[in-house]
């Protein structure tokens, strides 16, 4: 299997658990962490430009995974990370990180929100470096190994 469909599988893997799994965590803290989670990846390279933030909010609003939460608060608060990063890269990275690391010690919670992000990085069809390695940086703030995504 080539490497590109080695990563199309894990990407579709993890939307299919996503989709099982994300119902059950119905709260403020996963859906904070969640897009937290998506504008990291969309902020990845440093920069979040106006198609990338557009697309990524379409994908939000229209996952079928992350149906069970409000729309409208959803966009709310991913625009309000992607407006924290855009603003101060590193210090909106501090205040999404923090969200994420609501997580830690609620692992299933933490892996779906990590699944998401690899599924909001892979959704262009291309995951690239720094989508990795933001999400690489989310896996540590919730402890959770990068090696368990194969990242």
């Amino acid at each position: 299997m080539s490497f590109w469909n080695n990563v199309k599988e894990k990407i579709s893997d993890a939307n299919d658990s996503l989709q099982k799994n994300i119902g059950q965590f119905k709260n403020k803290k996963f859906a904070d962490a969640s897009m937290a989670m998506c504008a990291l990846v969309a902020a990845a390279d440093g920069d979040i430009d106006a198609d990338e933030r557009k697309k990524t909010a379409g994908f939000i609003v229209s996952n079928e995974s992350l149906k069970v939460f409000s729309a409208s608060d959803l966009k709310e608060k991913f625009d309000f990370y992607c407006n924290k990063l855009e603003a101060d890269y590193d210090f909106g990275k501090i205040e999404a990180i923090q969200a994420l690391s609501a997580l830690k010690g609620k692992q299933d919670q933490a892996r779906a929100c990590i699944q998401l992000g690899i599924v909001i990085g892979g959704a262009d069809g291309d995951f690239d470096a720094d989508e990795k390695r933001a999400i690489k940086e989310a896996c540590n703030a919730v402890g959770i190994a990068p090696s368990e995504f194969d990242l």
